[in-house]
């Protein structure tokens, strides 16, 4: 896995290839780097709310967040989670339509704040940073989808270990023990994204730790053993690529 030297002293000194920013050429990412107005957010500031009709979209420069959504019942869903090198909002952006989810930010953010006509004007004139904006849109619809197969079709223990291979192949970094994810899931969490209750996930969380496939710590996951954790998610060739 490889990661793109970022240029903006205020964020991590790289970024993951499976990130936006990451997989931007060295010129298109300065040009973007140069739009918009850096912001900070604290720990539960909202970054976007769901509902809202603002429509300037968020670059992730550091930092941890996640993205829920409220069904008409009152019911809070924890969809996805967004870090440095993530691009947040592109949907209204370039949708022209309301939020679809609310992100809040899990610890200090750094960010910049691109109005949703100079991203316009940016990915007209850079083609390859439209078409990987276009990928990583696609990645995200996949990923949904594949979720709601996997309540159906894998138990729970599988279900937690591909959130976990999908995390590590996306936001992971080599590490002294394997590969480091930089944050860590509550279990309430990783309940919420496995679509299971939260004891279940307590035990196949231990599960995976006791068969040294995980590590757990302060403000970190490491996987420890990629390929193992791939077959305890019974993940084929063609679903890595």
């Amino acid at each position: 896995m490889t990661y793109a030297a970022s240029r903006d002293a205020d964020h991590e000194s790289n970024w993951p290839r499976g990130s936006y920013l990451g997989r931007l050429s060295e010129a298109a990412l300065d040009d973007l780097l140069a739009l918009g107005r850096p912001r900070r957010f604290e720990p539960r500031d909202l970054l976007v709310r769901q509902g809202d009709t603002d429509r300037h979209t968020l670059l992730l420069l550091s930092g941890f967040t996640k993205v829920t959504a409220t069904a008409q019942n009152g019911l809070e869903s924890l969809l996805a989670i967004r870090l440095g090198g993530d691009i947040i909002g592109e949907m209204a952006a370039v949708g022209d339509m309301p939020r679809t989810a609310t992100v809040t930010a899990c610890g200090p953010v750094t960010a910049r704040a691109v109005p949703h006509e100079t991203l316009r004007a940016f990915l007209l004139r850079r083609p390859d940073a439209a078409v990987e904006l276009t990928g990583i849109v696609s990645e995200r619809l996949r990923w949904a989808n594949n979720r709601r197969l996997e309540f159906r079709g894998y138990n729970v223990k599988e279900r937690l270990a591909r959130i976990l291979v999908d995390l590590a192949a996306s936001h992971g970094r080599p590490g002294r023990d394997g590969v480091e994810l930089g944050f860590t899931l509550t279990q309430p969490e990783l309940a919420a994204l496995t679509g299971a209750a939260e004891p279940t996930v307590h035990k196949a969380l231990k599960e995976l730790r006791d068969a040294e496939l995980i590590v757990t710590g302060y403000r970190t996951t490491t996987v420890r053993d990629l390929d193992r954790l791939r077959e305890e998610a019974r993940l084929l060739p063609s679903d890595l690529d």
